[in-house]
């Protein structure tokens, strides 16, 4: 079985780092896509590996179905953001939905992450998966939560935070993303209620 995994923003920094801990796997082909084919090409040719990388020109505000369609994956995962600045957010997931590919995304940006639940019948009628906030903190801070309330009958409050390593490289993206943030309030849950901070 082999399965064929598009991976936009491909040769960025998470994507990049994503495509590096598949690169083992011989049963994947993956195409390492972003708006440089020259940056894609030049990564594909750095990264030893025992899967198949094929470079890739994808632009997420191009024609995402004509693109879907030339490059056929089986998964997309959409590692290009920032996701709360995409003009029409959700473009590629409704054209991954139309094609039958399932769709996960790195996406932080709690308003696109929570809004994705509108794609859940679409998804399951088509047969595939849509999945948002894969990022490491959104999901690694669920599945500690889930470990640890076993067994609890309630759970009144998490509190979370990240503070990534001075060593990890941050893209421009990320940096585009926390700016995007800066100075707008903030919708959270406070005693069970929502409340802008």
């Amino acid at each position: 079985m082999s399965l064929r995994v598009l991976i936009l923003g491909g040769y960025g920094t998470f994507g990049g780092r994503l495509a590096r801990l598949l690169a083992d796997e011989a049963r994947l082909t993956l195409v390492i896509a972003g708006r440089s084919p020259s940056q894609a090409e030049a990564f594909c040719a750095a990264v030893p590996t025992q899967a198949i990388m094929v470079p890739a020109m994808f632009d997420r505000d191009g024609d995402a179905d004509a693109q879907l369609a030339a490059l056929a994956p089986d998964v997309v995962v959409d590692a290009s953001g920032p996701f709360q600045t995409y003009g029409d957010p959700y473009r590629l997931v409704r054209a991954a939905i139309a094609r039958g590919i399932c769709y996960l995304d790195l996406a932080d940006g709690s308003d696109f992450v929570s809004g994705i639940a509108q794609f859940d019948a679409k998804a399951k009628a088509r047969g595939v998966f849509v999945i948002s906030g894969v990022s490491s903190f959104p999901v690694l801070t669920a599945a500690v939560v889930r470990r640890l309330a076993r067994g609890m009958t309630r759970v009144g409050s998490i509190s979370g935070g990240i503070a990534p390593s001075p060593y990890a490289g941050v893209g421009l993206n990320v940096i585009r993303a926390i700016a995007g943030y800066s100075g707008k309030p903030v919708t959270l849950v406070r005693d069970g209620r929502k409340t802008v901070a």
